[in-house]
């Protein structure tokens, strides 16, 4: 496991230098390392997003709320992740779609606050 978090780590240091598609080419060793590396989807999310490919953007904010489907910051970030991708297309869908990211992070959030 230490792999992926060397990995990660270099991703990391590739994205504070600039070198966008670099850090997406670690983060995709890692996921092939382990699949379910939520923050490697997350980060990948936002990569994908700041180079303007929204469609893989998409999926890997999705696929980090499927794998964590109880952690609000995922679908805050998913629904970050939606709005930059009608930024970039205008597709009216994606609003609609941050929306309901954005409620369900408030919803998961009322329902640990209920629970503390």
């Amino acid at each position: 496991m230490s792999d992926t978090i060397e990995i990660y780590r270099q991703a990391e240091e590739l994205k504070e230098q600039g070198d966008l598609e670099g850090a997406v080419a670690r983060l995709q060793e890692v996921l092939e390392i382990d699949p379910n590396h939520v923050l490697a989807h997350l980060t990948l999310a936002h990569l994908y997003s700041r180079l303007g490919q929204h469609e893989p953007a998409v999926q890997h904010g999705e696929k980090a709320c499927e794998l964590e489907p109880d952690d609000a910051i995922n679908f805050t970030a998913l629904s970050v992740t939606y709005q930059r991708a009608f930024a970039g297309t205008q597709n009216m869908e994606f609003i609609r779609l941050a929306e309901e990211a954005m409620a369900k992070a408030q919803a998961i959030q009322g329902t640990h606050a209920r629970h503390h």
